[in-house]
């Protein structure tokens, strides 16, 4: 009975380890299966293709940010690995227990502390240190992004390098200078090589945590740069482009291949290959080699970085929606390359465009009134304009420079967030609507925002996960004006949206595209423009526009920075005059799907043929015939709200996603028993195995 029992143990603990393992890997086995999508589809499967490798290396912006990513990651891990040495090491030898154990408390602090602490802290401290030097220029950048790198990545060094020193046997560095070695020999003798392993760990775990960072960096990286994390979160507004999906895989598989040979390298010697065993024997060579390629590395990095004078050139810091401008892809122009060029043969000067990209109108709002970072050109919304403008935050635009702004329609001109126009150009507009899958929704249901609460389509809805948004569904439905003040209003609109919510099978933002497409959701309330992204890989999807609906403005401004000269104020409003020029507002048009309030663009014969091989009615969708857009953008826009109506809005959002509807089987008590029903399981499999396994040490 014993040999049955002991065989079953390493069975469950084989089966359990699967479990784990599959739980930790599959998500990424599916991001490289999908790497090789001939499709932009995340969700279907459409066949094999390099396609997105071949884009990966035609396109710099993906591996200019990979570039920057790598250089902090190894310049902050080699930093802090030096520096977190040292301060172990001090902290070991701490003469006084207390002292030491304080130190170490302290020092485990901002392992504990949420990132976003210590990236707001962070940011503050750069602000502070800016106003005491009377700096005009804002100080984030590389050098601050470097330094708030290095401070997160401290903690982990000393955390592993201090339990070697703990180890190692304090009698082996006093028989070295008993023999004769002066202290700095005897730690680079004896003491050294034997924490070695808890450095390189350090290392390692450094080199992955600043690789992998977004919340910090995005509080101190400044303008002129991203890093991939950042990239990647400003794509939300749309789907994350599939050449990501190919750069991800590239680094998942150069980190696998790095720790498939250290483990080569170390272990007992059992099992080893003759390469395997010769790289063991020159193991010391080899990390001496290293280390002196990184040091060599590092110390060219920082003096090209520190003492070598960029070239002479102006620059222009852009910063835009994701994905919200022509890149080059899929052999399209890109923009910010073509006019640099544009801007060379007509001035006879070179201008750097540093382009920078935000996920929503609030971090864009939240980047400004900071101070922490200057921008010459941005893209708020409407409402955000106003916001702005009412703040004093807009420079006032220079239209002598601006000369295309007449293609601009008349009914984008004067409207209520630029009724003077004098701080803004229409860059795109566009519609929220319904999109549903024809094949799966009854032909007629949907024929406006009753369809959003329809019995047929319970569990198979989308509702957008953005207050303002859910809430003018609700209020457009139920004839409310969706900028009232009457409190009374939004509690009507709030019951429409508690009264919704069973139906809901979940809420959601970029998340739509997959859910859309693989047909795993019916109908959902998204953007016209976003719908003809959908429907190239989903062809049975339709549009519906409601009588009543949201129209929104994306605009062009320069914001104000006092450290700005002439001279680039002067290029800012010369790069929104060539964003209106035909040329590249089509191929912007092209590649946004969202409409134009530009006559170059709607008259271009070209691009109307491409958009309508996207769909037979794409013109139709973003541009109908009898719609008078200034009387339906007045009347039905979202206009800035007062602080007190926003934050009661909020307050209701909120509750609306904490509570549970009236009548909808849900307690978050189940979550917490089911949450306990899985520790429980796991423990009680946890210790079957170990029982298990005494049992057959001591049978």
């Amino acid at each position: 009975m014993k040999k049955a029992s002991s065989s079953r143990a390493p069975a469950l603990s084989r089966i359990y380890s699967f479990l784990i393992y599959l739980l930790l890997y599959l998500p990424i086995f599916i991001m490289i299966l999908f790497s090789f999508n001939e499709s932009k589809s995340m969700t279907n499967f459409t066949g094999f293709s390099l396609r997105w490798y071949r884009e990966l290396f035609s396109s710099g912006k993906a591996f200019e940010a990979l570039k920057y990513s790598l250089i902090i990651a190894l310049l902050s891990a080699v930093i802090s690995t030096v520096i977190g040495t040292l301060a172990a090491y001090g902290i070991h030898y701490m003469r006084s227990k207390i002292l030491r154990r304080t130190v170490t408390s302290v020092t485990n602090v901002p392992m504990m502390n949420p990132d976003i602490v210590t990236g707001i802290s962070m940011l503050l401290l750069f602000a502070f240190v800016q106003v005491i030097l009377g700096l005009q220029h804002s100080l984030l950048g590389f050098g601050t992004l470097l330094i708030a790198h290095i401070t997160f990545n401290l903690p982990y060094v000393i955390l592993s390098v201090l339990p070697k020193l703990r180890q190692m046997d304090p009698s082996f560095s006093e028989a070295a200078r008993d023999l004769g070695c002066t202290p700095s020999q005897a730690f680079l003798k004896v003491e050294l090589p034997f924490i070695l392993p808890g450095i390189l760990s350090g290392a390692v775990m450094a080199f992955t945590l600043s690789l992998d960072d977004f919340v910090i960096s995005n509080f101190t990286i400044g303008n002129s740069f991203q890093t991939l994390p950042i990239l990647i979160y400003s794509m939300t507004k749309r789907e994350v482009t599939p050449d990501m999906n190919a750069i991800c895989s590239i680094v998942f598989v150069v980190i696998f291949v790095l720790l498939l040979l250290s483990n080569l390298t170390g272990g007992d010697g059992s099992g080893r290959t003759a390469f395997a065993e010769k790289l063991r024997r020159h193991k010391k060579k080899i990390l001496i080699g290293v280390s002196a390629l990184l040091a060599a590395v590092t110390v060219g990095i920082v003096f090209l970085f520190l003492f070598v004078p960029p070239p002479v050139e102006k620059t222009l810091n852009v910063y835009n929606w994701g994905e919200y401008i022509s890149d080059g892809s899929d052999d399209s122009l890109d923009t910010i390359e073509a006019f640099e060029e544009w801007y060379f043969e007509t001035y006879g000067e070179k201008v750097k465009v540093n382009y920078t990209t935000y996920p929503s109108n609030e971090d864009l709002y939240n980047k400004l009134s900071s101070g922490a970072a200057e921008y010459d050109v941005i893209f708020p919304s409407d409402y955000m304009v106003a916001k702005l403008r009412d703040e004093g935050m807009l420079e006032p635009l220079d239209f002598s420079l601006i000369d295309n702004y007449q293609y601009i329609l008349d009914d984008f001109k004067g409207l209520f967030y630029d009724p003077d126009e004098q701080y803004s150009v229409p860059y795109t507009y566009g519609v929220i609507g319904l999109i549903y899958n024809s094949a799966k929704v009854p032909e007629g249901l949907v024929d406006g925002w009753g369809a959003m609460r329809s019995e047929e389509l319970r569990g198979k809805i989308l509702q957008i996960n953005n207050p303002r948004d859910a809430f003018g569904i609700a209020m457009y439905d139920l004839g409310i004006d969706v900028n009232t003040t009457d409190r009374a209003e939004w509690d009507r609109a709030y019951e429409y949206l508690a009264n919704q919510k069973p139906l809901v099978q979940s809420y959601v933002m970029d998340e739509v595209y997959n859910k859309m497409e693989s047909g795993e959701a019916y109908l959902a309330a998204y953007y016209a423009g976003d719908f003809l992204f959908m429907y190239e890989n989903n062809e049975d999807l339709a549009f519906c526009q409601p009588d009543s609906t949201n129209f929104f403005i994306d605009t062009i401004c320069i914001p104000k920075n006092p450290a700005r000269d002439e001279d680039t104020y002067r290029i800012a409003n010369i790069f929104i005059n060539y964003l209106l020029s035909e040329e590249p507002a089509v191929a912007d048009a092209e590649m946004i799907c969202y409409a134009s309030p530009n006559s170059l663009v709607i008259e271009n014969e070209e691009y109307i043929a491409y958009m309508s091989e996207i769909h037979e009615d794409a013109m139709d969708i973003l541009y109908p015939e009898d719609l008078d857009f200034k009387a339906e953008y007045d009347k039905y826009c979202y206009r800035l709200l007062d602080p007190e109506t926003n934050r009661y809005m909020n307050n209701l959002w909120s509750r609306l996603k904490i509570e549970s509807a009236e009548g909808e089987d849900f307690d978050p008590t189940n979550i917490v028993a089911l949450s306990m029903l899985v520790i429980i399981i796991a423990a009680a499999v946890f210790f079957a195995v170990r029982r298990k396994r005494r049992e057959k040490y001591y049978s």
